[in-house]
C-alpha cells in the first residue's frame, strides 16, 4: 500500500489515462475504480456505505478507456482487476481487502 501518485510512464502506457487516474485519486477522499456488475465492487462499495463514507465511484464499464485505465492501475497496484480502491491517494486494495479492513476496524480508523 502507498502513496502511488509517481510520474513514471512504462511504454504501453497512456498518458492521457494516466493523468485521468492520478487527478481523479487526487480529487477525492475515497475513490473506488470498479465495474458497474462485479461483485467484488459490490462488496468493497457496502463497507463505505456501512460507514456512512462519502466515495467517488468511477465505473469502467462502458467507458471508452476502459482498457487503458485498467493498464495504469495494473502498473500503480500490480493487478488490473476491480476494485481498486483509494482513500487519501493511497491504494488499500480491492473488495476482500475492504472487507476485511471493515471487520477488523482498520478501515474506520483510516477514513478517522
Amino acid at each position: 500500500m502507498g502513496s502511488l501518485l509517481s510520474s513514471s510512464n512504462s511504454g504501453n502506457i497512456d498518458p492521457m489515462a494516466q493523468q485521468f487516474v492520478r487527478e481523479t485519486i487526487e480529487s477525492d477522499r475515497v475513490v473506488i475504480f470498479s465495474k458497474s456488475y462485479c461483485p467484488y465492487c459490490t462488496t468493497a462499495k457496502k463497507q463505505f456505505k456501512k460507514l456512512n463514507q462519502d466515495y467517488l465511484t468511477i465505473e469502467l464499464d462502458g467507458r471508452p478507456d476502459c482498457q487503458a485505465i485498467q493498464n495504469v492501475l495494473g502498473e500503480m497496484t500490480g493487478a488490473k482487476t476491480v476494485p481498486r480502491v483509494f482513500i487519501d491517494g493511497n491504494f488499500i486494495g480491492g473488495g476482500d481487502d475492504c472487507k476485511r479492513l471493515y471487520e477488523n476496524g482498520q478501515l474506520e480508523k483510516m477514513l478517522a
